[in-house]
This record gives structure tokens, C-alpha cells and sequence, in this order.
């Protein structure tokens, strides 16, 4: 068995078309997992790890895919993760289990939005990660703009390991800046790796690098500082050493360069995951949360101690379930019977698997640190499992949709058809919902883009046969309030017999968290055991505001007082009481709308910038900024949604099919006061 020091948990994130599948690709051909090197888009076989028919045809990944591959002693459990930002639940779920994480950021383009996003992300889950600057070989690479990118943009403390020999067209390889030699890649597919010695036209600015290098890296190691000071050389093992633990500890970000898709620079990548990310036993201390007396507890990454789990993805195959597991703690066997702290109930382990994309390899055991699939497990995205106690690890942040539409099946014998779809892309998508409209009794599916639910769209009909009319879509606005608002609700009804008596009073008050409850009921006018029904009532009151049916945030609600019947009073009656003060008082507060502001970045020849910049003006944009490199521009907008659907048609038309944009949500505004009248005169969605 490899020991847990060589296992390495890691992803590969990105902007979308920054070469991350095709990178992807060429680990697992430079570690033997596959013998033929598959393109992203073109003839063959399509990517390895873009499996799906619709990931082959569209040229992008949609789902995140799993594999292990061997790099010389050290074992790789790999995930390749969506770059558009559409599918960033699947970027959030994968970091959220991983140890490590290989940044990839386009030699050209740098930073970008899907960029910040993904640095976000990571931040969020502490997981330590190497930049891999990628297509060296396109005209107006410049790595060094991208690492000061890096720092500025990002607050990276990034320091390029690496120097370029050559660049764009002329990217012959790379220069190895602690032990000072040339990095070349010969043979048909980069196969042989050539280390020689470094090119003398280059000498003076590898050695000019190095001292940069090693003058940042000096401040996490005195030893460093002292040789450097009193001029001697400083060891490779301890420049190895010192950028390993800063890694680790997230001050530091080592960055290297090269091109995957000309076979240039992965091989070096590879041995810098082996030395500097983290093995299971590296990362930070797990915490969980014991249920039965809500204490943190610390879960170790041992092999002999109690089994902790935890479930990150789910997908529906023929043969069942399959329930993508990261191991904290512990040792997994076939038959082992786990406590799903969530539900209560005990599981039998059956059968697990190791993924290698689509395919699967059968194993009776795995332990800490490694990723398998549960096969027939019945659980949901982000459950504990364990083998004693009570403990629950924190799950993953899960963003709110911010697009709806409609979908109506065409014909009878398409509805169950949809049905079923619906409820299993419901299971393995946290960020897709499913709702019935009341006015009208439509389906409605809301996602995170245009693109997001068009996939599901096809999908329905490709896996499930299931034809769907699919309507206009909308967008996902929200309801608060601007200023503070009273209640005092009495609910009382008398049916002869006992009947329902509840009687609440407080306020509500605009606050920055989506929902917070506060109790201040002095002296039992209200009994202890009916104030969680009050909470209830107050959050039943948040699905469906009063201007226009949408969820209502950004709320604070006070609970000040009230009365109750000795015989009358009921939990139930409170509940219902709380949700009608809850609708009294938002009445007064003036209640606003808000409407979702996307982050808008548009890549376009300079000679379009105006008429671009004019049109995001057009539609409510804020034109935030641009950023002029050789040839081209990229501009930055906060654009609302609304006024976003069938951009792309527009910028096209607009630039003679030149440029490019993506877009991601941003926040919440307020929607203008003449927006807000026509939405509310055409009342409900």
C-alpha cells in the first residue's frame, strides 16, 4: 500500500478555456494512466475526463471526473473541474474534499473573472495550490504580467520557480531556477524529458530571477536569510523545504509555467505536486461538530481510528447510486455497516469503486485520504458518514440560483419522463432547483445560468427521452425591506370547543444576513416551548414576499412579547400567527425588490471597445473598468441579469463574432423605482 506522506488529493481549477482538461489529459498520459493523447476539441476520442457525449460535443467540461494516476513513488487522486462559471458547484464540491489544488491560468489572458472566483473558493476551504501559467505558446504570452496579476489582483504571494526559454511561438522549455538547469521535451508527444544546461544568451537573467526568488522565499526561513546575507549558496533541498512549508501554511503560492497542449512544462508540474502540496496528513486539522453536545471535535487522520466520511457527489447509474466519498479518519471495508449523522440511519457498505472517469476499479478497502464511490448507497450531497458517535463535518457553500424558466412536457408520456429527470438532477445538483409556480401550476427549474439549465434541457431529453417546451427565462429577483416595521398579531378563533389563540408582537428590521431571529419575550409572556414555532412561522413567512411572490432577505426579526391561552394557544397557532406579523410588519417597512447584478468581463479588439462599453452602458451596466494588453481589451461591468439574456447574439453582431465574455453573479441591488412599479403591476411571476 502507498504510504499517506506520497498520496496526493488534488484539483485542477480554472477561468474556462484555460487548458485545464487538456492538462488534464496530459498528466494522465506522462503517468501512464492512458497511452493515447485525446484532444478537448477535433477528431478521436474526445478528452478522458470529458466523458459525457454533451462535454465531447460542446467543448467544455461540465461535471467534475475523478481518477488515480502514479507519479514515479507518489499516488495522484485527481479531479478535473467545469471552468464556466455555470457549473461552480462542482468546483466548490471538489476543493471542499481536496488537500490541493493546481491553479491554471492562460499565459495570455492571466487573471480573469472565473479566476477570482476559483481564488475564492480556495481561500474559503484554506486549500494550498501551485499556479500553472499555460500556453506559453500563444502570441502575447508574457508570464511575468500574469505573476504580478497574481499578486495584485489576488493578494497571492506568488514566486515563479521557473524562467522561460523562449516565448509564444518560440517556447522551447523551461529553466529550473533552483537547481539552475534547462527543462526541454523532446520526442513525439513530450515523452522524453531533457534536463541540460541553461542556455548562455539566458544565463544572466535566470541567475538575475533566482536572487528575486530566493530573496522573497528568505522571509519564511532564517537559515536562508543568514547564507544569503553572508554570500554563501544556499541547498536545493533547503529551497525545497522552505517553499514546501509556506505552501502548506498558504503564504506562499509557487508558480510554473508551460504548455500542455505542445507537450511542454507538465513533467515539472507533476514533480512540484509531489514536493510541494500537501498529503492527507499535511492539511490542517478537520473539525466536526458532535451533534449530542454541539462541541468541535478534531478528526486525525488515522487509519486505526474511528471511520469519518463525507460525501460529496452523487450520480445515478444503471446500477444504483454512486456516491463520490472523501475518508478523513479511519479504514473503509466492504460490509462495513456507517451512521449517516443526518438522517439517523445506519448503512451497509456493499461495494465501493475508484473512479478513473467513467470507469470503475472494484476494491475491498480504502482508508484515509482517499476518494471512492459508494455504490447503492442511499444519502445525500454533503452527508456524514461515520462509524461511531455523532460527528457532522462542515458541508460546502452552496450558491442561490439566479435563473428561472419554465418547462412543460410535450406530451403525456413525457411527464413522468421529466419527473423522474428532475428528481435525479435535483439529487446530484445542489444548485438546481425544482418548484410548481401557484398561480399557474408550471414546472419551473432554476439554475445558475442560461447554459446551466439548457444542459439539463438536453439531458432530459437524451438520457430520459423526455421532450419539454421551455419557457422564457426569468429572473430570480428577491424582496426586503428598507426601513424597520412593527408587528402586533392576535390570532384568535373560536369553532365551539377549544379553538386558536396566539398573540406575537416585534419588529422587523433590514440587516446583512439573509435571515436572523432574535428572542427578547421577558417575564413568559410567551410559554419557552412555542418561541421555535415562532421561528418557523417567521421563516414560512420568507418564502413568498408581498410585491411579487418572490423569497424575502435580508431580514431581522425581533420578538418582543405577546399572549397566550392556557387551553387555546398551540404551537401550531403561533406558527401561523408569526407568519401573518411577519406579513403585517413587512407591509410598513417599505419593502424594496432586488434583482441579481452579474460580474460582466467582455474580451474584445481594441477598435470595439467603444461600442461595447456603449452597450453595457445601454442596459443598466457599470462599466468598472478595462484593461489594455497587446491588440485587444477586456472590459469589466456590473450588468443586472435581466438585461443580460441573449448577450451573446449582441456581442457578435457587435464585434463581427471577435469577442468573448463570461459572466458571473456578483450581488444583490435594488431594482430602479420605475423597474420596481412594472414588476409589481404585473404582480406575481
Amino acid at each position: 500500500m502507498i504510504p499517506r506522506t506520497n498520496i496526493r488529493n488534488i484539483g485542477i481549477s480554472a477561468h474556462i478555456d484555460s487548458g485545464k482538461t487538456t492538462l488534464s489529459e496530459r498528466i494522465l498520459y506522462y503517468t501512464g494512466k492512458i497511452h493515447k493523447i485525446e484532444e478537448v476539441r477535433g477528431g478521436g476520442a474526445g478528452a478522458t475526463m470529458d466523458f459525457m457525449q454533451l462535454e465531447q460535443e460542446k467543448g467544455i467540461t461540465i461535471t467534475s471526473a475523478a481518477t488515480t494516476c502514479f507519479w514515479h513513488d507518489t499516488q495522484i487522486n485527481l479531479i478535473d473541474t467545469p471552468g464556466h462559471v455555470d457549473f461552480t458547484i462542482e468546483v466548490e464540491r471538489a476543493l471542499r474534499v481536496l488537500d490541493g489544488a493546481i491553479m491554471v491560468l492562460c499565459a495570455v489572458a492571466g487573471v480573469q473573472s472565473q479566476s477570482i472566483t476559483v481564488d475564492r473558493q480556495m481561500k474559503r476551504y484554506r486549500v494550498p495550490r501551485i499556479a500553472f501559467i499555460n500556453k506559453m505558446d500563444r502570441v502575447g504570452a508574457n508570464p511575468f504580467r500574469v505573476v504580478q496579476a497574481l499578486r495584485d489582483k489576488l493578494s497571492l504571494n506568488a514566486i515563479p520557480l521557473q524562467y522561460p526559454i523562449g516565448i509564444e511561438d518560440k517556447f522551447e522549455g523551461v529553466i529550473d531556477l533552483i537547481e539552475m538547469t534547462a527543462s526541454y521535451f523532446a520526442g513525439e508527444k513530450g515523452e522524453e524529458h531533457l534536463i541540460l544546461p541553461i542556455p548562455a544568451n539566458l544565463r544572466s537573467e535566470a541567475e538575475e530571477a533566482r536572487e528575486k526568488m530566493l530573496d522573497r522565499l528568505s522571509m519564511f526561513s532564517e537559515p536562508m536569510m543568514e547564507k544569503l546575507v553572508e554570500g554563501e549558496d544556499v541547498p536545493k533541498e533547503m529551497i525545497w523545504e522552505t517553499i514546501r512549508k509556506a505552501t502548506l501554511t498558504l503564504e506562499l503560492t509557487p508558480v510554473l509555467m508551460g504548455s500542455a497542449y505542445k507537450n511542454k512544462g507538465v513533467q515539472n508540474l507533476l514533480d512540484a505536486v509531489a514536493f510541494y502540496l500537501p498529503s492527507p496528513e499535511d492539511r490542517e486539522v478537520v473539525k466536526a461538530i458532535d451533534t449530542k453536545t454541539n462541541e468541535s471535535v478534531h478528526v486525525y487522520p488515522d487509519p486505526d481510528g474511528p471511520l469519518v466520511a463525507l460525501t460529496f457527489k452523487l450520480t445515478d447509474e444503471e446500477t444504483g447510486q454512486l456516491t463520490y466519498t472523501r475518508i478523513y479518519s479511519g479504514t473503509l471495508r466492504k460490509g462495513d455497516t456507517l451512521y449517516n449523522t443526518r438522517t439517523g440511519r445506519r448503512l451497509r457498505i456493499g461495494r465501493f469503486v475508484r473512479m478513473h472517469a467513467n470507469h470503475r476499479q472494484e476494491i475491498a478497502e480504502a482508508t484515509v485520504g482517499d476518494i471512492v464511490a459508494l455504490i447503492g448507497v442511499d444519502c445525500a450531497s454533503g452527508d456524514t458518514l461515520c462509524s461511531q458517535g455523532n460527528l457532522s463535518l462542515e458541508g460546502m457553500f452552496v450558491p442561490e440560483p439566479v435563473i428561472t424558466l419554465s418547462v412543460t412536457p410535450k406530451h403525456q408520456e413525457d411527464a413522468d419522463r421529466m419527473s423522474k429527470a428532475l428528481n435525479r438532477f435535483m439529487r446530484e445538483d445542489p444548485t438546481f432547483r425544482v418548484s410548481v409556480d401557484p398561480e399557474s401550476n408550471e414546472t419551473l427549474i432554476s439554475g445558475m445560468g442560461e447554459l446551466h439549465l439548457d444542459i439539463y434541457i438536453e439531458r432530459m431529453k437524451r438520457e430520459y427521452n423526455a421532450e419539454v417546451y421551455a419557457g422564457a427565462p426569468a429572473v430570480a429577483y428577491r424582496e426586503t425591506i428598507s426601513q424597520a416595521g412593527k408587528f402586533d398579531y392576535t390570532l384568535k378563533k373560536q369553532t365551539g370547543g377549544s379553538g386558536d389563540f396566539a398573540h406575537v408582537t416585534g419588529r422587523i428590521e433590514p440587516c446583512d444576513q439573509p435571515f436572523v431571529f432574535e428572542k427578547r419575550v421577558v417575564g413568559g409572556a410567551i410559554p419557552t416551548q412555542f418561541i421555535p414555532a415562532c421561528e418557523k412561522g417567521f421563516r414560512d413567512a420568507l418564502s413568498s414576499g408581498l410585491l411579487i411572490g418572490y423569497p424575502v432577505t435580508g431580514v431581522k426579526v425581533i420578538l418582543e412579547g405577546g399572549s397566550y391561552h392556557p387551553v387555546d394557544s398551540s404551537e401550531l397557532a403561533f406558527r401561523v400567527a408569526a407568519k401573518h406579523g411577519f406579513e403585517q410588519a413587512f407591509a410598513m417597512a417599505k419593502p424594496i425588490i432586488l434583482e441579481p447584478i452579474m460580474l460582466v468581463d467582455v474580451e474584445t479588439p481594441n477598435e470595439y471597445v467603444g461600442r461595447i462599453q456603449g452597450d453595457l452602458s445601454s442596459r443598466r451596466g457599470l462599466v468598472l473598468g478595462s484593461q489594455t494588453m497587446e491588440g485587444y481589451a477586456v472590459i469589466r461591468a456590473e450588468v443586472p441579469l435581466k438585461e443580460m439574456f441573449g448577450y451573446s447574439m449582441t456581442v457578435r453582431s457587435l464585434t463581427s463574432g471577435q469577442a468573448n465574455f463570461t459572466m458571473e453573479f456578483a450581488t444583490y441591488r435594488a431594482v430602479p423605482s420605475s423597474q420596481q412599479a412594472q414588476l409589481t403591476a404585473k404582480g406575481v411571476r
